[in-house]
């Protein structure tokens, strides 16, 4: 992938090694994980590898010592010399320029999310989160949070390498900042608080993390379309990647057994289609996961 060709951004905030900073506003008001939260975390829990109930665990003592006044993370511009910190810039303005661009086109306009970088843990405005839940989106916020040691463990542990694959991964998080502006995200929070099924292979959370892959796809297409970087390869290690985490393969080598019961981000084989949609259209239309009948 000819990453260099893309737009560096300069919404990247380089927080690393900070700590965490001060206390932050939760999910469910402010009193601890709300169930929101914990689906995440669960989901996350699962894509990395990670035993949910211990990440749960560490985040509710942390979350105790942490009651003070809410606080946005600090960070500085990323140091000129740090070439993937200059990847993630380049990645990141160029799904800005794709999603404005798509917003135009639509009446809307697009505001750009910032993107948290971290090393070891981090305070967002849905809470303390620890490197080990992976990248996340925060609503709240509407900040993207990457600890970059997860593209390292992409390869070692996945077996999802290459530039491509992690362009991927940062323009899922991305997509969920879309559904954000677009209302998906609060429809969704109104379903959860309304009793509606969030959990299982044909439920919220999953249609909406497959909606967020496939906004994925589209900017893909996008991006494509306009700079002609990809090269040989690179679709491959993205669908590589998306292949990876998918709930049931991941539960297969974390537990042994695939429970559809507990799905939060889709199968493989409903990742890689999603994404896989979204790559062949360009078109945010293709990606109504929550119309579709069979994911």
């Amino acid at each position: 992938m000819e990453w260099r060709k893309g737009r560096r951004s300069d919404n990247v905030v380089d927080a690393r090694g900070e700590g965490g900073g001060g206390g932050g506003m939760r999910f469910g008001g402010g009193k601890g994980l709300g169930l929101g939260a914990i689906l995440l975390i669960v989901g996350i829990g699962w894509l990395t590898g990670q035993d949910p109930l211990q990440i749960l665990g560490q985040l509710a003592g942390q979350m105790e010592q942490q009651q003070t006044a809410p606080a946005q993370v600090g960070g500085k511009t990323p140091p000129a010399n740090d070439e993937q910190a200059e990847f993630v810039a380049s990645i990141l303005g160029d799904t800005e320029d794709t999603w404005k661009a798509l917003f135009a086109q639509a009446g809307k306009q697009y505001r750009d999310p910032k993107l948290v970088l971290f090393s070891g843990q981090v305070n967002s405005a849905c809470g303390f989160a620890s490197s080990a839940v992976g990248p996340f989106y925060c609503p709240g916020d509407q900040r993207v949070y990457l600890d970059m040691t997860f593209f390292r463990e992409m390869e070692t542990r996945f077996k999802a390498a290459g530039d491509f694959a992690q362009a991927y991964v940062i323009a899922h998080e991305i997509g969920h900042h879309v559904q954000t502006l677009l209302g998906v995200s609060a429809k969704v929070d109104a379903a959860r608080r309304g009793g509606q099924r969030m959990e299982g292979d044909n439920g919220l959370l999953v249609r909406q993390e497959l909606q967020a892959d496939c906004l994925a796809g589209v900017w893909a297409y996008q991006a494509q379309k306009r700079l002609n970087w990809l090269e040989p390869g690179d679709v491959e290690e993205a669908l590589n990647a998306a292949n990876a985490i998918g709930d049931d393969r991941l539960q297969q080598q974390g537990q042994g057994r695939v429970v559809p019961d507990s799905f939060t981000h889709g199968t493989s084989q409903q990742r890689i289609r999603w994404f896989k949609a979204g790559l062949s259209s360009g078109d945010v239309n293709s990606c109504d996961t929550f119309a579709a009948r069979n994911l």
